[in-house]
């Protein structure tokens, strides 16, 4: 981290919310840490003003979790949230899969071939991050060729719950096999294979969720939290 203490009056809300998504990318600040204002606001030494619209941002992009009352902290996901997010999204990806085949051309699949490019990119490099937000980001595009924005917002918001945990519990093999799963799904799709689709779109999801070990990414480590954001 840079020297917060001496030289962070200046750094935008923009800056610390990005400060702060890095710690937590890094593993630094676990699922479950609380974000206290006061703490926040003597690491970066700015107003507890700017640190809440820090914490906002970061909310809005489902890392952390603002509690009425209580504060903020970095999501977390329990096993049973875990499994209702996957029992919903097999509802809605079934019917994504079939309404896919049915509507997607030549140019979705250009799109499509190009993000599971990308995906395969991520892969090789171990971009932890990255990958997460592509495997996610799949689903995500199929809603979005199909034209479904309501579907495509609702995608967006499940798949982030998800994301995080991904991100640090997923093995490289799982993520591997996640993105092969996608392309078999498209080979199906391409091949005007609906029922295949589905088929394949639901073991994926179940794959997923058995990938991401939600037990165990809920140990707490109970670091300072100044020290945690500190950290080289």
């Amino acid at each position: 981290m840079p020297e917060h203490a001496t030289s962070a009056a200046s750094n935008s809300s923009e800056e610390i919310a990005a400060d702060i998504a890095a710690a937590i990318i890094g593993r630094r600040l676990p699922p479950g840490t609380k974000l206290k204002e006061e703490a926040l606001a003597r690491v970066y030494s700015v107003s507890r003003t700017k640190i809440r619209a820090a914490l906002l941002m970061l909310s809005k992009d489902e890392l952390i979790e603002i509690i009425p009352e209580k504060g903020a902290c970095v999501c977390k996901l329990s096993e049973r949230e875990a499994r209702e997010i996957f029992a919903v999204r097999r509802t809605l990806e079934a019917g994504l899969a079939r309404d896919f085949v049915a509507v997607a051309n030549t140019d979705d699949y250009r799109r499509i071939d190009t993000h599971l490019a990308l995906e395969r990119q991520a892969l090789l490099q171990n971009d932890l991050p990255l990958r997460a937000r592509l495997l996610g980001e799949f689903h995500i595009l199929l809603a979005d060729i199909v034209g479904n924005l309501v579907l495509k917002e609702i995608l967006r918001k499940l798949t982030a719950r998800t994301s995080l945990i991904a991100m640090h519990q997923q093995s490289s093999e799982d993520a591997t096999c996640s993105s092969d799963e996608h392309a078999l799904f498209i080979e199906a799709a391409r091949a005007g294979d609906a029922d295949a689709a589905v088929n394949i779109m639901l073991h994926h999801l179940d794959h997923v969720l058995k990938a991401l070990h939600v037990d165990g990414a809920q140990s707490i480590d109970k670091k300072d939290l100044v020290q945690a954001l500190l950290a080289a």
